[in-house]
């Protein structure tokens, strides 16, 4: 089980014309920290920050992740086109201790 914690609901916007397929995007991201181990299992010493892509609701609003500590679903994880294992972060709440 990943542990990821959301620090705020703010988001970033990235949008313009695809260099490959010439149309438009419009993409959301949010920051995000990752608890990860080392090869051993051992907790690293501190998260690693990242961001992750929003979905976006029926009007192109991003969904953001309410602020607090979340897990990494399993449907993150799938195999890609090309056969190899990927990571789409998805994130549920986590139990509450």
């Amino acid at each position: 089980m990943i542990k990821v914690t959301v620090p705020t609901a703010e988001t970033r916007n990235m949008q313009g014309i695809s260099k490959t397929s010439g149309k438009p995007y419009n993409l959301f991201f949010q920051t995000v920290y990752f608890h990860l181990t080392d090869k051993t299992g051992n907790p690293a010493p501190f998260p690693e920050k990242s961001e992750v892509i929003l979905d976006k609701d029926e009007v192109g609003n991003p969904k953001s992740y309410a602020p607090g500590n979340y897990i990494l679903h399993p449907s993150s994880i799938y195999i890609d086109r090309l056969g190899n294992l990927s990571v789409a972060p998805r994130l549920v709440p986590a139990a509450k201790a």
